[in-house]
C-alpha cells in the first residue's frame, strides 16, 4: 500500500507531496508484540500504521491537545473511548478528541491493522490514566 502524504523528511512548508510507503518508513515495536511504522512523523502531523497482535492492547490514556482519528484496515479493533466499547472492523473508524480517555484493544483471535492518524502529533502528549484499584 502507498500513501501520498508529505514525508517525515520533507520540511513542513514544502509543496511538493512526496509518496510515503511502509517498507520505507521508520518502525517500532511496542507492547514487546505490536508493530508501529511512522508513515508521516511532523509536529503538526502524525500518520501510523500499526498491527496489534490478538489479546494485546494499549494502556488506556488520553491526549492533552492531540486528536486522534483510528482507522481499520484490516481485522477487528475494539476502542474503549469515555466509558463506551465500540467493536471496529475493516472500513470503519473513530475519532477521540484531546482529554478524552481511550485504549485501544485487539480481542480478536487475528491481528489487527489500522491507520492513527494524529493532530498535532501524539507523542509526548500522552497521559496515561491512574490504575484501578
Amino acid at each position: 500500500m502507498i500513501l501520498i502524504a508529505a514525508a517525515a523528511s520533507v520540511a513542513a512548508s514544502s509543496p511538493t507531496p512526496q509518496p510515503v510507503q511502509k517498507a520505507g518508513a521508520d518502525h517500532y515495536v511496542w507492547g514487546g508484540v505490536n508493530d508501529g511504522w511512522h508513515l508521516v512523523k511532523r509536529d503538526d502531523l502524525s500518520v501510523i500504521e500499526e498491527r496489534i497482535q490478538p489479546g494485546a492492547a494499549e494502556v488506556r490514556h488520553h491526549h492533552e491537545q492531540a486528536r486522534q482519528f483510528f482507522y481499520v484496515l484490516a481485522g477487528e479493533l475494539t476502542m474503549e473511548a469515555a466509558g463506551r466499547t465500540h467493536r471496529l472492523t475493516a472500513g470503519q473508524g473513530i475519532e477521540i478528541a484531546p482529554g478524552v480517555p481511550h485504549q485501544a484493544q485487539n480481542r480478536s483471535a487475528a491481528p489487527v491493522e489500522i491507520l492513527v492518524t494524529s493532530t498535532p502529533k501524539s507523542h509526548g502528549d500522552r497521559v496515561e490514566a491512574p490504575l484501578a484499584r
